[in-house]
């Protein structure tokens, strides 16, 4: 019903803030992650995702779309309320919570305060597949950074082979042997390509 609020920050803590718009003062939830992306000046907008309960209409906002993307996301999850997808917002920022999910990673999402491993594994289970969707991700395994991966992988680049492609070929060679030179990661990837 309210997609976004534009006026003057009346207000603002790290959990919510008030918004002026015509001498209408809005109580809007926030995260930290949108708390530390206010800008300092007075007249601001922030796009907002209105839940509505039989005690209470309750406003939350958000500086970033993507941020109210992933918030919906959230929410779709069974076991997952408003108030635990605000806390995950404001202990990851999206892009954290969207690696996460992507690459199956329990482990991040049971350090939410809140979230149990039953819990994590079902919002994985459920978002996976709109997360890589959504946000175009590829389902690469999120390795420790490789330096002779990174090599390689830009000198595919060099030679005219698509990135997405050549990471996916390049991630399986480095899983199967993951002390591979720079030289046989380019010959096997080269083989597959």
């Amino acid at each position: 019903m309210i997609t976004h609020l534009q006026g003057k920050l009346a207000e603002k803590s790290p959990t919510h803030i008030i918004i002026d718009c015509g001498g209408v003062g809005y109580h809007v939830n926030i995260s930290l992650h949108t708390y530390s992306l206010l800008p300092n000046t007075d007249f601001i907008k922030v796009y907002t995702h209105l839940q509505i309960k039989e005690d209470a209409h309750t406003l939350f906002g958000f500086i970033e779309k993507s941020e109210r993307e992933i918030f919906r996301l959230l929410l779709s999850v069974s076991g997952i309320g408003a108030s635990i997808a605000r806390t995950m917002l404001s202990s990851l920022d999206p892009k954290q919570i969207t690696n996460a999910i992507a690459s199956a990673d329990v482990v991040t999402i049971q350090s939410i305060k809140g979230i149990g491993s039953k819990t994590a594994q079902r919002v994985i289970l459920d978002l996976k597949e709109k997360v890589l969707k959504l946000y175009d991700l590829d389902e690469v395994s999120m390795s420790q950074s490789n330096t002779n991966r990174d090599e390689a992988l830009s000198a595919l680049e060099v030679l005219g082979f698509v990135r997405k492609t050549s990471e996916k070929i390049i991630e399986k060679i480095v899983k199967e042997d993951p002390d591979a030179s720079v030289e046989s990661i380019i010959k096997k990837a080269l083989k597959n390509l």
